[in-house]
């Protein structure tokens, strides 16, 4: 007798594989852009994705300082940083971080895109951000991914 029914079989930890996707941001928008490497991250481009596992890929973004954001946000979009001490707050808009720290500015950006769960830190640290078009990843296997 032949079984009618169809089941899904669930992919161990070992079955994982990991591509590695190199992504340019130069001239991009900086919200689409982050939500398609937050998708990347964790996995749901691929076809057996699952939610309880961390079955993402590895990105490497270079040109993270000439990412571009759209109307007056440049100016008017605020980054709050506190210390945890009174009088520890800190903030910063957009165009000057932009300037001093491209790198954090992505990283905040993707980590406010990533759900908030246990697997959020092993997301984010497949994560490479390089200001520039050099990178230390060239040993790898990249895949140049195309932003819409």
């Amino acid at each position: 007798m032949v079984n009618l029914t169809k089941t899904t079989k669930s992919i161990s930890v070992d079955e994982i594989k990991r591509n590695w996707h190199l992504i340019n941001l130069e001239g991009k928008i900086l919200g689409r852009a982050v939500s398609e490497i937050a998708r990347l991250l964790q996995g749901k481009h691929k076809t057996n994705y699952t939610t309880n596992l961390d079955m993402g890929d590895n990105v490497v973004i270079i040109n993270a300082g000439k990412v571009v954001i759209t109307g007056k946000k440049a100016k008017q979009k605020q980054y709050t940083f506190f210390s945890g001490y009174p009088g520890g707050l800190r903030r910063t808009n957009y165009e000057r971080l932009l300037k001093r720290n491209p790198d954090a500015l992505i990283r905040h950006a993707v980590t406010g895109m990533l759900p908030k769960n246990k697997l959020r830190k092993r997301r984010l640290a497949r994560l490479f951000v390089f200001n520039d078009a050099s990178h230390t990843y060239s040993n790898q296997l990249l895949k140049e991914y195309k932003l819409l």
